[in-house]
Protein backbone atom coordinates (compact mmCIF):
# COMPACT_ATOMS: atom_id res chain seq x y z
CA UNK A 1 0.00 0.00 0.00
CA UNK A 2 1.25 3.51 -0.62
CA UNK A 3 2.11 5.77 1.67
CA UNK A 4 -0.99 8.11 2.29
CA UNK A 5 -0.82 12.16 2.37
CA UNK A 6 -3.89 14.35 3.63
CA UNK A 7 -5.03 14.92 0.38
CA UNK A 8 -5.65 11.13 0.22
CA UNK A 9 -8.39 10.36 2.27
CA UNK A 10 -10.80 12.59 4.32
CA UNK A 11 -9.97 15.06 6.89
CA UNK A 12 -10.65 13.74 10.43
CA UNK A 13 -11.14 16.45 13.40
CA UNK A 14 -11.04 15.12 16.73
CA UNK A 15 -12.42 17.35 19.96
CA UNK A 16 -12.98 16.49 23.75
CA UNK A 17 -15.56 17.53 25.55
CA UNK A 18 -14.74 17.23 29.77
CA UNK A 19 -14.51 18.02 33.09
CA UNK A 20 -10.82 17.66 33.87
CA UNK A 21 -11.47 19.15 37.24
CA UNK A 22 -11.46 16.46 40.17
CA UNK A 23 -11.38 16.98 43.96
CA UNK A 24 -8.40 16.03 45.93
CA UNK A 25 -7.44 12.28 45.74
CA UNK A 26 -10.25 11.66 42.73
CA UNK A 27 -9.60 9.28 40.40
CA UNK A 28 -12.09 8.45 37.60
CA UNK A 29 -11.88 11.27 34.37
CA UNK A 30 -14.21 10.72 31.75
CA UNK A 31 -14.49 12.48 28.56
CA UNK A 32 -16.58 12.17 25.35
CA UNK A 33 -14.60 12.26 22.11
CA UNK A 34 -16.34 13.48 18.67
CA UNK A 35 -15.13 12.36 15.89
CA UNK A 36 -15.53 13.98 12.18
CA UNK A 37 -14.69 12.75 8.87
CA UNK A 38 -15.49 15.42 6.21
CA UNK A 39 -14.38 16.36 2.63
CA UNK A 40 -13.14 13.19 0.80
CA UNK A 41 -13.66 11.82 -2.08
CA UNK A 42 -12.80 14.77 -4.77
CA UNK A 43 -11.88 14.47 -8.79
CA UNK A 44 -8.23 13.19 -9.24
CA UNK A 45 -7.36 11.83 -5.48
CA UNK A 46 -5.73 8.67 -5.56
CA UNK A 47 -7.20 5.83 -3.96
CA UNK A 48 -5.86 4.71 -0.85
CA UNK A 49 -3.85 1.50 -3.13
CA UNK A 50 -2.54 4.64 -4.60
CA UNK A 51 -3.87 3.92 -7.57
CA UNK A 52 -5.98 6.75 -9.90
CA UNK A 53 -9.74 6.30 -8.38
CA UNK A 54 -12.08 5.81 -11.08
CA UNK A 55 -14.13 8.74 -10.41
CA UNK A 56 -15.10 11.76 -8.07
CA UNK A 57 -17.40 10.30 -6.54
CA UNK A 58 -16.92 8.69 -2.69
CA UNK A 59 -16.94 4.97 -2.96
CA UNK A 60 -16.22 4.59 -6.46
CA UNK A 61 -13.35 2.99 -8.51
CA UNK A 62 -11.56 -0.12 -7.22
CA UNK A 63 -11.22 0.89 -4.38
CA UNK A 64 -14.29 -0.81 -2.94
CA UNK A 65 -16.45 -4.12 -3.07
CA UNK A 66 -19.71 -5.09 -2.16
CA UNK A 67 -21.17 -8.43 -1.69
CA UNK A 68 -25.20 -8.83 -0.94
CA UNK A 69 -26.18 -11.55 1.11
CA UNK A 70 -29.92 -13.14 0.41
CA UNK A 71 -32.11 -15.23 2.51
CA UNK A 72 -33.54 -18.17 0.65
CA UNK A 73 -34.07 -20.53 3.12
CA UNK A 74 -37.62 -21.92 2.75
CA UNK A 75 -39.43 -19.61 5.45
CA UNK A 76 -38.14 -17.14 2.87
CA UNK A 77 -41.47 -18.37 0.87
CA UNK A 78 -43.92 -17.70 3.36
CA UNK A 79 -45.84 -15.34 2.52
CA UNK A 80 -44.58 -15.85 -1.28
CA UNK A 81 -44.13 -12.26 -1.35
CA UNK A 82 -41.55 -11.76 0.99
CA UNK A 83 -39.23 -13.83 -1.35
CA UNK A 84 -40.05 -11.54 -4.34
CA UNK A 85 -39.62 -7.98 -1.97
CA UNK A 86 -36.16 -9.58 -1.31
CA UNK A 87 -35.40 -9.90 -4.70
CA UNK A 88 -36.81 -6.76 -5.80
CA UNK A 89 -34.77 -5.27 -2.98
CA UNK A 90 -31.79 -6.40 -3.89
CA UNK A 91 -32.28 -5.08 -7.43
CA UNK A 92 -32.57 -1.75 -6.09
CA UNK A 93 -29.61 -2.12 -4.29
CA UNK A 94 -27.56 -3.42 -7.49
CA UNK A 95 -28.93 -0.22 -9.32
CA UNK A 96 -27.61 1.91 -6.22
CA UNK A 97 -24.16 0.38 -7.17
CA UNK A 98 -21.53 2.94 -8.73
CA UNK A 99 -19.71 2.83 -12.12
CA UNK A 100 -16.12 0.31 -10.53
CA UNK A 101 -17.21 -0.74 -7.75
CA UNK A 102 -17.07 -4.53 -7.41
CA UNK A 103 -19.80 -6.70 -6.55
CA UNK A 104 -21.27 -9.93 -5.89
CA UNK A 105 -24.42 -11.78 -4.70
CA UNK A 106 -24.64 -15.15 -2.21
CA UNK A 107 -28.01 -17.11 -1.61
CA UNK A 108 -28.11 -17.91 1.66
CA UNK A 109 -29.57 -21.47 2.82
CA UNK A 110 -28.03 -23.77 5.28
CA UNK A 111 -25.29 -23.51 2.69
CA UNK A 112 -24.01 -20.61 0.99
CA UNK A 113 -23.72 -20.12 -3.10
CA UNK A 114 -22.74 -17.74 -5.63
CA UNK A 115 -25.60 -16.40 -7.65
CA UNK A 116 -23.46 -13.91 -9.74
CA UNK A 117 -21.05 -13.47 -11.39
CA UNK A 118 -20.21 -16.70 -10.60
CA UNK A 119 -16.65 -18.51 -9.83
CA UNK A 120 -15.59 -17.12 -7.02
CA UNK A 121 -15.04 -14.02 -8.91
CA UNK A 122 -16.63 -10.27 -8.51
CA UNK A 123 -17.93 -8.65 -11.15
CA UNK A 124 -17.41 -4.85 -11.75
CA UNK A 125 -20.34 -2.67 -11.75
CA UNK A 126 -21.35 -0.82 -15.01
CA UNK A 127 -24.98 -0.91 -17.30
CA UNK A 128 -24.18 -4.33 -18.39
CA UNK A 129 -23.06 -6.15 -15.37
CA UNK A 130 -26.07 -4.84 -13.52
CA UNK A 131 -28.50 -6.07 -16.14
CA UNK A 132 -26.99 -9.22 -15.57
CA UNK A 133 -26.74 -9.42 -12.14
CA UNK A 134 -30.98 -8.45 -11.76
CA UNK A 135 -31.46 -11.42 -14.36
CA UNK A 136 -29.59 -13.39 -12.40
CA UNK A 137 -31.81 -12.92 -8.87
CA UNK A 138 -34.75 -14.03 -11.07
CA UNK A 139 -33.65 -17.97 -10.72
CA UNK A 140 -33.85 -17.38 -7.22
CA UNK A 141 -35.97 -19.20 -4.82
CA UNK A 142 -36.97 -20.41 -1.50
CA UNK A 143 -35.77 -23.63 0.07
CA UNK A 144 -33.51 -25.23 3.00
CA UNK A 145 -32.33 -24.17 5.87
CA UNK A 146 -30.35 -21.43 7.63
CA UNK A 147 -26.66 -21.04 8.24
CA UNK A 148 -25.42 -17.88 8.09
CA UNK A 149 -21.74 -18.17 9.24
CA UNK A 150 -21.75 -20.09 5.61
CA UNK A 151 -22.53 -16.43 4.33
CA UNK A 152 -19.87 -15.02 6.19
CA UNK A 153 -17.39 -17.54 5.34
CA UNK A 154 -17.99 -17.16 1.52
CA UNK A 155 -18.62 -13.34 1.34
CA UNK A 156 -15.32 -13.29 3.23
CA UNK A 157 -13.55 -15.38 0.27
CA UNK A 158 -14.93 -13.53 -2.34
CA UNK A 159 -14.02 -9.87 -1.03
CA UNK A 160 -10.45 -11.03 -0.28
CA UNK A 161 -10.12 -11.83 -4.04
CA UNK A 162 -10.65 -7.99 -4.86
CA UNK A 163 -7.56 -5.36 -4.07
CA UNK A 164 -9.56 -2.66 -2.50
CA UNK A 165 -9.74 -1.27 0.98
CA UNK A 166 -13.69 -1.11 1.26
CA UNK A 167 -15.40 -4.27 1.86
CA UNK A 168 -18.70 -4.38 2.89
CA UNK A 169 -21.47 -6.96 3.34
CA UNK A 170 -25.05 -6.55 3.43
CA UNK A 171 -26.78 -9.57 5.14
CA UNK A 172 -30.65 -10.09 5.04
CA UNK A 173 -32.24 -12.67 7.42
CA UNK A 174 -35.88 -13.91 8.12
CA UNK A 175 -35.65 -16.78 10.47
CA UNK A 176 -33.40 -18.05 12.83
CA UNK A 177 -29.88 -19.69 12.30
CA UNK A 178 -31.10 -23.29 13.21
CA UNK A 179 -28.80 -24.89 10.47
CA UNK A 180 -25.70 -24.36 12.37
CA UNK A 181 -24.24 -24.25 16.35
CA UNK A 182 -23.64 -20.88 17.55
CA UNK A 183 -20.21 -21.39 18.53
CA UNK A 184 -20.21 -22.32 14.25
CA UNK A 185 -21.69 -18.69 14.00
CA UNK A 186 -19.48 -16.84 16.34
CA UNK A 187 -16.18 -18.60 15.21
CA UNK A 188 -17.43 -17.20 11.59
CA UNK A 189 -17.95 -13.78 13.06
CA UNK A 190 -14.43 -14.00 14.95
CA UNK A 191 -12.63 -15.29 11.48
CA UNK A 192 -14.32 -12.42 9.66
CA UNK A 193 -14.19 -9.35 12.35
CA UNK A 194 -11.79 -6.73 10.75
CA UNK A 195 -11.91 -8.41 6.87
CA UNK A 196 -15.05 -6.45 6.15
CA UNK A 197 -17.61 -4.01 7.40
CA UNK A 198 -21.51 -6.02 7.45
CA UNK A 199 -25.01 -4.46 7.69
CA UNK A 200 -27.62 -6.75 8.41
CA UNK A 201 -31.19 -6.79 8.81
CA UNK A 202 -34.23 -9.21 9.61
CA UNK A 203 -37.18 -9.18 7.49
CA UNK A 204 -40.92 -9.96 9.13
CA UNK A 205 -40.59 -11.04 12.63
CA UNK A 206 -39.38 -14.49 12.93
CA UNK A 207 -35.80 -14.09 13.28
CA UNK A 208 -33.78 -13.39 16.56
CA UNK A 209 -32.67 -10.01 17.63
CA UNK A 210 -30.04 -10.64 19.48
CA UNK A 211 -28.43 -12.92 16.14
CA UNK A 212 -28.99 -10.58 14.11
CA UNK A 213 -27.72 -7.36 16.39
CA UNK A 214 -24.91 -9.86 17.42
CA UNK A 215 -23.34 -9.62 13.56
CA UNK A 216 -24.14 -6.09 13.07
CA UNK A 217 -21.97 -5.25 16.00
CA UNK A 218 -19.05 -7.68 15.36
CA UNK A 219 -19.13 -6.95 12.11
CA UNK A 220 -19.02 -2.74 12.46
CA UNK A 221 -22.51 -2.78 10.43
CA UNK A 222 -25.99 -1.24 11.45
CA UNK A 223 -28.69 -3.64 12.30
CA UNK A 224 -32.51 -3.43 11.91
CA UNK A 225 -35.81 -4.53 11.53
CA UNK A 226 -38.17 -4.51 8.14
CA UNK A 227 -41.42 -5.46 9.92
CA UNK A 228 -43.41 -5.35 6.35
CA UNK A 229 -41.19 -6.82 3.73
CA UNK A 230 -42.41 -4.22 1.52
CA UNK A 231 -40.50 -1.99 2.89
CA UNK A 232 -36.85 -3.92 1.75
CA UNK A 233 -36.67 -2.17 -1.44
CA UNK A 234 -36.36 1.11 0.15
CA UNK A 235 -34.02 -0.10 3.12
CA UNK A 236 -31.47 -1.82 0.79
CA UNK A 237 -31.37 1.13 -1.38
CA UNK A 238 -30.45 3.58 1.65
CA UNK A 239 -27.78 1.13 3.13
CA UNK A 240 -26.34 0.51 -0.57
CA UNK A 241 -25.94 4.47 -0.35
CA UNK A 242 -24.06 4.06 2.60
CA UNK A 243 -21.76 1.57 2.22
CA UNK A 244 -21.36 3.93 -1.47
CA UNK A 245 -20.61 6.82 0.79
CA UNK A 246 -17.57 5.38 2.32
CA UNK A 247 -14.27 6.69 1.87
CA UNK A 248 -11.42 5.16 3.74
CA UNK A 249 -11.62 1.83 5.91
CA UNK A 250 -10.00 0.33 8.88
CA UNK A 251 -9.47 3.64 10.91
CA UNK A 252 -8.50 2.85 14.80
CA UNK A 253 -8.72 4.65 17.34
CA UNK A 254 -5.83 4.64 19.60
CA UNK A 255 -6.17 5.88 23.38
CA UNK A 256 -2.32 6.18 24.59
CA UNK A 257 -2.28 6.46 28.49
CA UNK A 258 1.03 7.03 30.70
CA UNK A 259 2.27 4.75 33.49
CA UNK A 260 -0.17 4.38 36.31
CA UNK A 261 -3.02 5.21 34.53
CA UNK A 262 -5.90 2.07 34.10
CA UNK A 263 -8.12 2.21 31.05
CA UNK A 264 -12.16 1.51 32.42
CA UNK A 265 -14.05 1.78 29.18
CA UNK A 266 -14.27 2.66 25.68
CA UNK A 267 -16.71 3.06 23.84
CA UNK A 268 -18.88 4.75 21.01
CA UNK A 269 -21.40 6.21 22.08
CA UNK A 270 -23.58 8.23 18.91
CA UNK A 271 -25.06 7.37 16.69
CA UNK A 272 -25.48 4.11 18.63
CA UNK A 273 -24.14 2.60 22.04
CA UNK A 274 -21.83 -0.23 20.77
CA UNK A 275 -18.80 -1.48 23.52
CA UNK A 276 -15.20 -1.03 22.01
CA UNK A 277 -13.36 -1.99 25.15
CA UNK A 278 -12.87 -5.97 24.68
CA UNK A 279 -11.77 -5.26 21.20
CA UNK A 280 -8.51 -3.49 22.07
CA UNK A 281 -5.38 -4.77 20.21
CA UNK A 282 -2.49 -3.60 21.87
CA UNK A 283 -0.31 -0.93 19.46
CA UNK A 284 2.86 -0.50 21.93
CA UNK A 285 3.64 -0.34 25.55
CA UNK A 286 1.65 2.54 26.77
CA UNK A 287 -0.75 2.44 23.49
CA UNK A 288 -3.89 0.30 22.25
CA UNK A 289 -6.33 0.56 19.06
CA UNK A 290 -10.17 0.37 18.77
CA UNK A 291 -11.90 -0.89 15.63
CA UNK A 292 -13.98 2.32 14.32
CA UNK A 293 -14.37 0.63 10.83
CA UNK A 294 -14.78 2.33 7.58
CA UNK A 295 -15.90 5.75 7.65
CA UNK A 296 -17.54 8.81 4.54
CA UNK A 297 -18.73 11.97 5.63
CA UNK A 298 -19.95 11.46 9.23
CA UNK A 299 -19.53 12.28 12.56
CA UNK A 300 -19.30 9.57 15.80
CA UNK A 301 -19.06 10.23 19.39
CA UNK A 302 -17.13 7.75 21.95
CA UNK A 303 -16.71 7.73 25.72
CA UNK A 304 -13.70 7.08 27.40
CA UNK A 305 -13.58 6.69 31.27
CA UNK A 306 -9.91 6.20 32.58
CA UNK A 307 -8.86 5.89 36.13
CA UNK A 308 -5.81 7.77 37.36
CA UNK A 309 -2.85 7.67 40.29
CA UNK A 310 -4.42 9.89 43.44
CA UNK A 311 -2.80 13.69 43.55
CA UNK A 312 -2.96 16.48 45.59
CA UNK A 313 -4.92 19.80 44.54
CA UNK A 314 -2.89 21.66 42.39
CA UNK A 315 -1.61 18.69 40.43
CA UNK A 316 -2.57 18.03 36.68
CA UNK A 317 -1.70 15.19 34.35
CA UNK A 318 -2.11 13.98 30.63
CA UNK A 319 -4.80 11.28 31.63
CA UNK A 320 -4.78 9.94 27.45
CA UNK A 321 -3.73 10.75 24.22
CA UNK A 322 -6.50 9.94 21.50
CA UNK A 323 -5.30 9.53 17.90
CA UNK A 324 -7.42 8.60 15.01
CA UNK A 325 -4.62 6.37 13.17
CA UNK A 326 -5.09 4.53 9.60
CA UNK A 327 -2.46 1.77 9.30
CA UNK A 328 -0.60 0.77 5.89
CA UNK A 329 -0.06 -2.26 4.33
CA UNK A 330 4.47 -1.63 5.28
CA UNK A 331 3.30 -1.48 9.13
CA UNK A 332 3.39 2.14 8.96
CA UNK A 333 0.42 4.29 10.22
CA UNK A 334 -0.72 7.80 10.14
CA UNK A 335 -2.22 10.16 12.56
CA UNK A 336 -5.24 11.81 11.13
CA UNK A 337 -6.18 13.56 14.20
CA UNK A 338 -5.52 13.85 18.14
CA UNK A 339 -7.08 14.90 21.23
CA UNK A 340 -5.87 15.45 24.69
CA UNK A 341 -7.79 14.52 27.83
CA UNK A 342 -6.82 16.03 31.41
CA UNK A 343 -6.90 15.77 34.88
CA UNK A 344 -6.20 18.26 36.98
CA UNK A 345 -6.96 18.41 40.93
CA UNK A 346 -8.53 21.65 42.88
CA UNK A 347 -10.16 22.30 46.04
CA UNK A 348 -13.02 24.00 44.50
CA UNK A 349 -15.95 21.79 44.75
CA UNK A 350 -18.20 23.42 41.98
CA UNK A 351 -15.55 23.16 39.48
CA UNK A 352 -14.42 19.45 40.76
CA UNK A 353 -18.54 18.21 41.26
CA UNK A 354 -19.69 20.18 37.94
CA UNK A 355 -20.81 17.53 35.46
CA UNK A 356 -20.02 17.61 31.60
CA UNK A 357 -22.98 18.01 29.75
CA UNK A 358 -21.96 15.53 26.91
CA UNK A 359 -20.72 13.34 29.70
CA UNK A 360 -24.22 13.06 31.05
CA UNK A 361 -25.83 12.95 28.17
CA UNK A 362 -24.17 10.05 26.87
CA UNK A 363 -24.41 8.49 30.12
CA UNK A 364 -27.55 8.92 30.40
CA UNK A 365 -27.97 7.83 26.67
CA UNK A 366 -26.00 4.50 27.33
CA UNK A 367 -28.23 3.53 30.06
CA UNK A 368 -30.82 3.86 28.12
CA UNK A 369 -30.17 1.22 26.10
CA UNK A 370 -29.51 -1.28 28.75
CA UNK A 371 -32.60 -0.48 30.79
CA UNK A 372 -34.87 -1.12 27.76
CA UNK A 373 -32.63 -4.62 26.88
CA UNK A 374 -33.73 -5.32 30.72
CA UNK A 375 -37.59 -4.28 30.71
CA UNK A 376 -37.59 -6.24 27.89
CA UNK A 377 -36.03 -9.73 29.31
CA UNK A 378 -37.96 -9.16 32.48
CA UNK A 379 -40.97 -9.07 30.23
CA UNK A 380 -39.73 -12.32 28.66
CA UNK A 381 -39.18 -13.78 31.51
CA UNK A 382 -42.95 -13.15 33.37
CA UNK A 383 -40.99 -10.78 36.10
CA UNK A 384 -43.56 -7.74 35.09
CA UNK A 385 -42.97 -5.59 38.01
CA UNK A 386 -39.23 -5.50 37.13
CA UNK A 387 -40.00 -4.93 33.80
CA UNK A 388 -42.31 -2.51 34.70
CA UNK A 389 -39.63 -0.62 37.06
CA UNK A 390 -36.92 -0.97 34.19
CA UNK A 391 -39.28 0.33 31.02
CA UNK A 392 -40.17 3.24 33.06
CA UNK A 393 -37.22 4.24 33.47
CA UNK A 394 -36.19 3.95 30.04
CA UNK A 395 -39.35 6.45 29.57
CA UNK A 396 -38.20 8.66 31.74
CA UNK A 397 -34.27 8.63 29.57
CA UNK A 398 -35.80 9.24 26.53
CA UNK A 399 -37.81 12.30 27.54
CA UNK A 400 -35.15 13.83 29.87
CA UNK A 401 -32.94 13.37 27.10
CA UNK A 402 -34.86 14.12 24.20
CA UNK A 403 -34.88 10.92 22.48
CA UNK A 404 -38.18 11.08 20.60
CA UNK A 405 -37.96 8.25 18.22
CA UNK A 406 -36.76 6.05 21.39
CA UNK A 407 -39.70 7.24 23.35
CA UNK A 408 -42.32 6.88 20.53
CA UNK A 409 -41.38 2.73 20.41
CA UNK A 410 -41.50 2.83 24.09
CA UNK A 411 -45.22 3.98 23.68
CA UNK A 412 -46.21 0.75 22.38
CA UNK A 413 -44.94 -1.24 24.61
CA UNK A 414 -46.28 0.42 27.31
CA UNK A 415 -48.72 2.92 28.55
CA UNK A 416 -47.17 6.40 29.88
CA UNK A 417 -48.86 7.72 32.91
CA UNK A 418 -46.21 10.32 33.61
CA UNK A 419 -42.48 10.79 32.20
CA UNK A 420 -40.72 12.81 33.94
CA UNK A 421 -40.97 10.60 37.03
CA UNK A 422 -41.02 7.30 34.52
CA UNK A 423 -44.44 5.91 35.73
CA UNK A 424 -45.79 3.46 33.20
CA UNK A 425 -47.88 0.10 32.53
CA UNK A 426 -47.05 -2.61 30.40
CA UNK A 427 -49.30 -3.22 27.57
CA UNK A 428 -51.48 -6.37 27.57
CA UNK A 429 -51.32 -7.05 24.54
CA UNK A 430 -47.90 -6.26 22.30
CA UNK A 431 -47.57 -6.88 18.70
CA UNK A 432 -44.05 -8.86 17.71
CA UNK A 433 -42.63 -6.28 15.48
CA UNK A 434 -43.25 -3.51 17.85
CA UNK A 435 -41.76 -4.91 20.71
CA UNK A 436 -38.89 -6.14 18.16
CA UNK A 437 -38.64 -2.90 16.84
CA UNK A 438 -37.81 -1.44 20.38
CA UNK A 439 -34.88 -4.34 20.75
CA UNK A 440 -33.49 -3.99 17.72
CA UNK A 441 -33.00 0.05 17.96
CA UNK A 442 -32.61 -0.11 21.56
CA UNK A 443 -28.85 1.18 21.13
CA UNK A 444 -29.62 4.08 19.05
CA UNK A 445 -28.60 7.97 20.41
CA UNK A 446 -29.57 11.21 19.59
CA UNK A 447 -27.21 13.89 20.13
CA UNK A 448 -25.72 15.98 22.73
CA UNK A 449 -27.97 19.02 22.45
CA UNK A 450 -25.06 21.92 22.41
Amino acid sequence: MANFSKSTVPQFSVEVYQNEYLPEGGREVNAIVTVTSTGGGTTGRRSLTGAPAATALPGQGPNAAVVIMVDCSGSMDYPPTKMRNARDATSAAIDTLRDGVAFAVVAGTHVAKEVYPGNGALAVADAATRAEAKNALRKLSAGGGTAIGTWLGLTDRLLASADVSIRHGILLTDGRNEHETPEDLRAALEACAGRFTCDARGVGTDWVVKEVTGIASAMLGTADIVADPAGLAADFTEMMENAMGKEVADVALRLWTPVGVEIKFVKQVAPTVEELTERRTQANTRAGDYPTGSWGDESRDYHVCVQVPEAGVGQEMLAARVSLILPAADGTSQVLSQGLVRAVWTADMVASTSINPQVAHYTGQAELAQVIQQGLEARKSGDFDGATAKLGRAVQLAADSGNADTAKLLSKVVDVVDAATGTVRLKAKVADADEMTLETRSTKTVRVKK
